[in-house]
């Protein structure tokens, strides 16, 4: 049973429910409606909106709940633009047969962009996020087969072994250690697993500027900070009458985006929401293939391939073949003959 078909949507499906944890005890947990139970130490997590909580603020995060309550649909792929559908196949390598079926995990859903690609896909989707965005990813998706959570990255309510694949696309490198956060997830995949991230590249310097701006902005209040993006309206129109001078337009323009780095995309409400994204966040971290390689094959993922946007990578977790078993057999019994 799905929380769609529930009368209530209340109840968090079989499926997932065997795979929450305790925070505490690491006990199974009982949906009781209102709330999740702990069978073993009776620790409660109220569910609030449709959302169960595993952490009990934003913390870090808040911008993000903020942002999501502003821009709650705009990402959602609808009949004029399958963006959200072409960013999930350049940063995760998936296609719609992988997902069919398969029960996925998405790190820092945010208002369901990704997830909804998902279960169009057919997957079944748990989402969690720090932030508040989860309530609004579960009202936009309240109709498909999605469960999500209020839940800290660095403390997951889940058994290991628990998803088919896993994909946490421009999040990691949002928390206070990109990396830590990344170590956490492969555990929960089951043997032949897949995992897919997507984090801000450090191969170019076009965002000096805006680290400097940022020692400001993510200090600002959130709904100040929207206010202000709204300059990038206006601002790309100076960008468009640039480029057309001859000569010297284009060099014009570069130099005025490097010194007020913003989004360009054409359309006015993704080009406030990127720049918003861009300078809101407390954490952004900036990353490089040769340094986000080993993470993936420090945790023993194998069969890693990179997404056709930087930083994307994709790995596999290992299956424990029967011949291998057979093979740590025989050596076994050949260290205890010795």
């Amino acid at each position: 049973m799905t929380e769609s078909q529930d009368p209530n949507r209340s109840r968090v499906a079989e499926e997932v429910l065997s795979a929450l944890r305790c925070l505490a005890c690491r006990g199974h947990l009982d949906d009781r409606g209102s709330e999740l139970t702990c069978d073993d130490c009776g620790r409660k997590y109220p569910r609030v909106n449709g959302v169960v909580r595993f952490v009990d603020a934003e913390h870090y995060a808040g911008s993000f709940g903020f942002q999501w309550n502003i821009f709650r649909q705009t990402q959602l792929d609808n009949e004029a633009s399958c963006r959200s559908e072409s960013d999930f196949r350049r940063r995760t390598g998936f296609e719609p047969e992988d997902l069919k079926g398969k029960l996925v995990l998405d790190v820092g859903c945010g208002m369901g962009r990704f997830a909804e690609v998902a279960t169009r896909w057919g997957a079944r989707v748990v989402g969690i996020d720090l932030s508040l965005a989860a309530e609004v990813a579960y009202e936009n998706l309240k109709d498909r087969r999605a469960v999500f959570f209020q839940a800290d990255v660095f403390k997951l309510p889940f058994a290991p072994e628990s998803f088919d694949y896993i994909y946490s696309l421009g999040v990691l490198h949002h928390t206070p250690d990109c990396k830590e956060a990344f170590n956490v997830l492969p555990d929960l995949l089951k043997p032949g697993g897949r995992i897919a991230i997507w984090l801000y590249s450090k191969y170019n310097n076009w965002y000096k500027m805006s680290d400097m701006y940022r020692k400001v902005t993510r200090r600002m209040s959130p709904r100040i900070l929207h206010i202000l993006c709204h300059g990038v309206i206006p601002l790309y129109g100076v960008h468009q009458a640039l480029r057309k001078i001859p000569l010297v337009g284009r060099s014009a323009s570069g130099a005025l985006a490097y010194m007020i780095p913003m989004a360009h995309n054409p359309d006015a409400k993704w080009r406030v929401l990127d720049t918003f994204d861009w300078y809101s966040p407390w954490y952004q971290s900036k990353h490089t293939y040769e340094e986000v390689f080993p993470w993936f094959e420090n945790c023993g993922l194998e069969d890693l391939h990179v997404g056709l946007q930087p930083i994307a990578v994709t790995g596999r977790r290992p299956v424990v073949g029967a011949a291998t078993v057979e093979r740590d057999q025989n050596l076994e019994v050949q260290r205890c003959a010795e």
